[in-house]
């Protein structure tokens, strides 16, 4: 991976957290666990979502082959980031990365949210040179290689950042 390319993707990473950080920023304790509808989630849910997701999918990318990697592919990768942000399409999560009741308040849900994203982050300026070699599996999307497996955590936070506005203009609006 060029030295530009390392740069793109911590700066995209870089971006969707401060996104999803100001997507939450202000709600007071009180809101953030109130869901605008019976079978929408609250605040905190969506933060939970968002950490579980991505402490997954870091380690199954950390757990990745340097192997037959599917190759560079720019088309791809904007798409994949483009694909996570839209959600004029619902998707149902699995069962695995539903919300649990992980965290008692939005304060510590967004610190474990920086928690895994600083990980993230680590793991792409410390593994910049082998992104394109290294090899993932995605149980939706199949084999992707790490600058994928790494634009789809950064469109993940990004998807629910706008998830949580709506949520919020939800809760504003009754």
């Amino acid at each position: 991976m060029a030295p530009s390319e390392a740069v793109d993707i911590i700066e995209i990473l870089e971006k969707s957290r401060e996104d999803f950080h100001a997507s939450a920023k202000g709600l007071p304790e009180s809101l953030a666990k109130t869901r605008p509808e019976e079978n929408r989630w609250s605040v905190l849910e969506c933060v939970e979502h968002v950490t579980t997701v991505e402490e997954m999918f870091l380690k199954r990318l950390a757990g990745g082959e340097y192997t037959e990697a599917p190759p560079e592919d720019k088309t791809k990768e904007a798409a994949l980031a483009q694909r996570f942000v839209d959600r004029t399409t619902k998707r149902q999560a699995p069962e695995t990365v539903l919300p649990k009741g992980r965290f008692t308040s939005l304060a510590e849900g967004l610190q474990q949210f920086q928690s895994a994203r600083d990980s993230t982050l680590q793991f792409a300026r410390e593994r910049a040179a082998d992104l394109y070699t290294l090899a993932s599996v995605h149980p939706a999307f199949g084999p992707l290689n790490g600058v994928e497996a790494l634009m789809i955590i950064a469109g993940h936070a990004r998807r629910h950042a706008e998830q949580i506005r709506e949520v919020r203009a939800a809760l504003e609006n009754r």
